[in-house]
């Protein structure tokens, strides 16, 4: 259970940093993997999406730290949302033509990862 409470600490600590990143400077945010926020209704997508998906996320896991019985869906949740990731990413760089998105490359290794290490913990309760 102490891993399983690790994963989800890190995990926490990983979406609220993103989540404010994403909430308070989209731009800037946005811009790591080439996107060009043209309008300010592409502003509020990415506050809205990127950044208070990820903070409420982020809160359902925290809710989860202090309530034994939501540890195991939590931890479901996390390998479900990071393969789906992953596998989506993954197409969008075949079809994309992705051998040279540094910034792909680095969020794929990191949902593997995440959704490995969810389900290690999982695998342990």
């Amino acid at each position: 259970m102490l891993f399983a409470r690790i994963v989800l600490s890190i995990q926490i600590a990983a979406l609220l940093v993103l989540g404010l990143a994403y909430f308070i400077r989209p731009e800037e945010m946005a811009s790591f993997s080439g996107a060009l926020l043209m309008g300010n209704a592409a502003v509020t997508e990415v506050r809205a999406y990127y950044g208070g998906l990820q903070l409420g996320l982020a809160a359902y896991l925290a809710m989860a730290l202090l309530r034994l019985d939501l540890l195991r869906p939590a931890l479901l949740l996390l390998v479900l949302l990071y393969s789906v990731l992953a596998l989506a990413r993954a197409a969008g760089l075949w079809l994309d033509g992705g051998a040279q998105q540094t910034f792909n490359l680095y969020a794929l290794l990191l949902e593997v990862v995440s959704a490995g290490l969810a389900w290690w913990a999982l695998r342990g309760l």
